[in-house]
């Protein structure tokens, strides 16, 4: 049967092409943003078989629309929401980024998750649950947000260049904005394989409530099964399991399954019966899961240390290593007139053996230069193609002895300056550090050279690739100021990395 929806006009703008998703709450639909040229995004409607006035079903649903909005702004790990609105037929619905990827319960199904990766899935999951437990601004209130009903369903995986796997929280459709006046509290809403015990049992909720529905969702990631099980799947099977039921452990589920004790511990205190025996808040959780990441296998994917600290060579020998003649560029390079002395990156290509090259004009006190030359380079390279298309093109330079020092620069891929330097970078494979000391500002200082590891030469191909078709749709400040809280939750992973290195 043919669905009378699709090919139909949404606000003048939206155009309907499949449906690709049903839950209880709506339908999703693929649809083209004709105003931008024919964009794909994801359209969610309100299920017409929903009609409850006594829960406010529209009201909630609005609400969604822009709790969405204002989460999606703060942190990449919940879905992006760019429009909402109430189509002839008074029905609501609002515009969501298109994602590709696969549903998080359709991944377990087929076989738990690799210690490495659950990892990487639960710091992502808290992050994103982080941002909403923390709160967004309510009439100049900061106000806290719950999801209530946290499951592999509503959790998104898609493939990211930047991420590789990167993970987003789906459907704050029965999300409960934590106000004082608020008066629709009472009416049970979630899932109840995935509910905390007050929860089902229809008490006040905070976010210790999404702590235990992420337990028994880790649980699940790491063995495939669920913690408690219900004698009947109804409300009162279940109502039974989460309040009486203790939770298996993890080796009656699968007794060759070894996980670190830390772990065990954390997903079981998410499972505790009273939310005051839980972590009590996100940070926690965060907490130990960045720090079983540290012990975990790390993969380099910048250069390896250069020089090891072991090696005490004379800083004559090491700056002559360094030189701006050891490097071969072509002509010497004078810190640009249009420049302050002060400690500032920006890039610009310089001629290596008559050949153009990325280059990273850095300025730095001498002592800090000093301390670094010895030490490890490291790059990495983060991607948003939406709002605005921007890499974060991020060096790192790090001593065993002293704190890193962080170089990042932007580049604005709708820039023919930031196209050209993309492109650079990926056909060259490595690119130049020229480093200038404030002290003796007219002369490079010393020039260093950092590869770029093939992934990620690859990735730089296909974001220039997706930037060339993508449309902006908000100014490139947002996405810098998107990129740049990426690069502050990543900065404690980036130093692990240094130093699995220098312990290596």
């Amino acid at each position: 049967m043919t669905d009378p929806n699709i090919g139909r006009l949404i606000a003048q703008r939206y155009q309907l092409q499949e449906l690709i998703g049903t839950g209880a709450m709506g339908q999703v639909y693929l649809a083209n943003d004709l105003l931008l040229g024919g964009v794909p995004v994801a359209i969610k409607f309100l299920a017409l078989s929903i009609q409850n006035n006594k829960i406010r079903v529209q009201e909630r649903f609005e609400r969604e629309a822009k709790t969405c909005a204002l989460l999606g702004q703060k942190s990449i790990h919940i879905v992006r929401v760019m429009d909402y609105g109430v189509d002839e037929n008074r029905i609501p619905y609002y515009v969501m980024e298109y994602l590709q990827g696969e549903s998080l319960s359709e991944i377990v199904r087929i076989q738990p998750l690799t210690l490495t990766r659950f990892l990487s899935f639960a710091r992502q999951l808290g992050l994103g649950l982080q941002a909403a437990h923390d709160g967004i601004p309510v009439d100049g209130e900061l106000c806290p947000i719950i999801h209530r009903d946290i499951k592999p369903s509503n959790v998104l995986v898609t493939p990211n260049p930047s991420f590789g796997e990167l993970v987003k929280i789906l459907d704050f459709g029965i999300a409960k904005l934590l106000q004082s006046d608020s008066s629709q509290t009472n009416y049970y809403l979630g899932t109840w394989a995935y509910s905390s015990p007050e929860q089902i049992e229809g008490k006040e909720l905070d976010n210790r409530s999404d702590i235990y529905s992420l337990g028994v969702m880790m649980f699940e990631m790491l063995t495939g099964k669920m913690p408690v099980q219900a004698n009947t799947n109804s409300f009162g099977g279940w109502y039974k399991a989460h309040h009486f039921h203790a939770p298996r452990s993890f080796s009656e589920i699968n007794p060759r399954l070894e996980l670190p004790q830390a772990l065990e511990i954390l997903v079981m205190r998410c499972l505790a019966k009273n939310p005051s025996d839980r972590p009590q808040n996100i940070n926690e959780i965060l907490q130990t899961i960045t720090s079983l990441e540290q012990h975990e296998p790390v993969q380099f994917t910048a250069q390896d240390k250069n020089i090891p600290a072991s090696l005490q060579t004379n800083l004559a020998s090491t700056l002559e290593k360094y030189s701006i003649t050891a490097a071969g560029i072509d002509e010497i390079p004078s810190w640009p007139k249009n420049k302050p002395i002060a400690d500032i990156v920006f890039p610009h290509p310089i001629r290596v053996h008559n050949q153009l090259t990325a280059t990273l004009w850095v300025m730095l006190p001498k002592q800090e230069i000093e301390k670094r030359l010895q030490g490890t380079r490291y790059n990495q390279f983060l991607f948003l193609n939406a709002p605005h298309p921007m890499i974060l093109w991020l060096t790192v330079l790090h001593s065993q002895e002293h704190t890193p020092k962080w170089l990042p620069y932007y580049l604005d891929l709708k820039s023919s300056q930031g196209m050209e330097l993309a492109k650079l970078l990926l056909e060259t494979g490595y690119y130049k550090i020229l480093l200038f000391t404030r002290e003796s500002p007219q002369r490079a200082f010393a020039c260093l050279q950092t590869e770029i590891a093939p992934a990620q030469r690859q990735l730089l191909q296909q974001w220039v690739a997706m930037s060339q078709s993508a449309v902006s749709t908000a100014s490139p400040q947002l996405s810098r100021g998107l990129l740049k809280k990426e690069l502050e939750k990543i900065k404690s992973q980036v130093i692990m990395k240094l130093a699995a290195v220098h312990n290596s």
